[in-house]
């Protein structure tokens, strides 16, 4: 038996009746706030390069999608072996460069592959993205979800000039090193706790700005 079948063993008997009371109760919504805290403690480890807790929070990670497949197999709807055969598949079938006759020599091209069979797949599927912006996640750290936006607004060629200060912020990209992008946005998050200001919720209001006027910007357009 492998470490994992003996780990979804371990979870499969926790959940059992005569089992953990605790582990019982959970359902996948319980298990979102656990989620959040494992995977922002195994980040902690990562930027520490704390490789001995590193493997220890990547279990604790591990867990919560044994957990999660778990409750999906008792409620009849996939597996553990579903998950693990559906992003194979899916790594196979995004690096035709690697598993099939096409090479390709950089990343950017990589990448470049990547979305355009993202874009294939999703056609496929009958799913197509109405929306200027695609969809990100809900919880997204507001930093993240920043980064997000003005990566698809560079990428997709949005017209931003009026929404965004690009001058400004190329001005700072020259300027910026890991350290000092760190004590400004430390000092900016101290500045804002000060004044009273959420700085989570100011920069995520920010980014809603942003999306809102570069989507009326494009809309007369389509």
């Amino acid at each position: 038996m492998t470490a994992i079948d003996e780990l979804r063993r371990t979870v499969a008997r926790l959940r059992a009746p005569g089992g953990c009371p605790w582990d019982i109760e959970q359902t996948h919504q319980s298990l979102t706030r656990c989620l959040i805290d494992e995977c922002s403690e195994l980040l902690d480890t990562i930027d520490r390069l704390d490789l001995p807790h590193m493997r220890e929070e990547l279990g604790d990670v591990l867990i919560q999608v044994v957990f999660h497949a778990q409750i999906a197999e008792e409620n009849g709807a996939f597996n553990f072996d579903d998950v693990a055969r559906e992003i194979n598949e899916k790594l196979i079938r995004r690096h035709p460069h690697v598993f099939g006759p096409d090479k390709l020599q950089t990343s950017d091209q990589v990448l470049v592959q990547w979305e355009q069979i993202k874009v294939q797949e999703k056609a496929a599927a009958g799913r197509t993205e109405s929306q200027l912006f695609k969809p990100l996640p809900p919880r997204l750290p507001a930093l993240m979800f920043a980064e997000a936006v003005d990566k698809q607004i560079e990428k997709k060629q949005l017209p931003a000039e009026s929404v965004l200060d690009r001058q400004e912020i190329g001005r700072l990209a020259e300027e910026l090193d890991e350290a000092a992008a760190g004590r400004k946005l430390f000092a900016l998050a101290a500045a804002c706790r000060r004044c009273g200001i959420d700085p989570e919720s100011a920069l995520r209001q920010e980014c809603d700005r942003v999306m809102r006027n570069v989507e009326a910007q494009v809309q007369p357009a389509r």
